[in-house]
């Protein structure tokens, strides 16, 4: 490729800063490169190599300098009004980027796994009504599958689920773990067992299940995978508080979070049972979309997590 053909140098590389300009308009309307320096903050020197930094960039005198001031030359008159249509343009984008900021800052909409909504956020939203008490909060529950739609379409600022990872398409970081627990009402027959379950057992008993999509089903299938997957269910619901209710109610047994029972286990109203060998813990994960860390009121309510 000849002279003639190499591209243009980048456009920064052939204009003065935004702080090259400021500073000339400053010396434009004080008369004096001195007092344009202690306007901006910045000692004589400093300024005196900023302008002529930004002579040499140009290729042309910008400031005369006298015992009585600093003058502009001709050509620092005409630099000096294209510097100004610079400047109120970044001005214009500053404001632009500060409202995006406010609006921002003002709403945060989460998108939460039925247990995490029902039985977390509510105190981590208490405590970030603290933190920033102008804050409007709009909640969407749902499955797991749900709050990754919800992210990935931008219908959600930032999002909890509980699985085996972290859906596609989304980031995310543990925030803490929960445990399945199979329960059933006093009077079913497992409830008068002396023994665990088998694994074999549980995975052929029809149950009272959520949903598939949903965090809960996602463990639960996984865990019986090597004995089939759990059998045909019971009944299949789409929130864990329906579900609790059946089993109380003695519909049957079911798998749910230890998180959503403890007030039932305290009073008998449901019962635990045991399963030999079978492990179903599980993470709790907040999650964002790839590449996009929660940032303002999402960033402050995944720092109340932690705690």
């Amino acid at each position: 490729m000849s002279a003639r053909e190499q591209p243009p140098s980048p456009l920064a590389h052939r204009v003065p800063d935004l702080g090259s300009l400021e500073l000339l308009l400053a010396v434009a309307r004080l008369g004096s490169l001195g007092r344009a320096a202690r306007e901006l903050g910045i000692t004589q020197p400093a300024a005196s190599g900023r302008v002529r930094s930004m002579e040499r960039l140009l290729g042309v005198a910008l400031v005369e300098r006298s015992p009585r001031g600093s003058q502009l030359t001709p050509s620092g008159v005409l630099v000096t009004d294209w510097a100004r249509r610079v400047v109120e343009a970044a001005e214009a984008f500053d404001a632009g980027a500060q409202a995006l900021r406010t609006r921002r800052d003002s709403r945060l909409r989460v998108a939460a796994s039925m247990t995490i909504a029902e039985y977390l956020l509510p105190g981590w939203l208490v405590a970030l009504r603290t933190l920033r008490p102008g804050l409007a909060v709009s909640l969407l529950a749902g499955n797991s599958a749900a709050v990754a739609e919800r992210l990935l379409s931008g219908e959600a600022d930032l999002g909890f689920v509980e699985g085996l990872d972290v859906p596609s398409g989304l980031d995310g970081t543990v925030i803490g773990h929960d445990r399945l627990v199979v329960v059933t009402a006093p009077g079913h027959p497992w409830a008068r067992r002396r023994g665990p379950l088998e694994v074999a057992e549980l995975a052929a008993a029809p149950l009272i299940l959520r949903e598939r999509g949903s965090g809960t089903r996602q463990v639960l299938d996984a865990a019986l995978a090597g004995s089939g997957g759990p059998a045909a269910p019971l009944l299949e619901l789409a929130s864990t508080t329906a579900a609790k209710a059946a089993v109380v109610g003695g519909a049957g047994p079911s798998v749910l979070s230890e998180l959503a029972i403890g007030e039932e286990l305290a009073a008998r109203r449901l019962v635990e049972i045991p399963v030999a060998g079978l492990s179903l813990r599980r993470a709790l994960r907040a999650v964002w979309p790839t590449g996009h860390r929660p940032a303002g009121p999402a960033r402050d309510l995944l720092g109340l997590t932690a705690g």
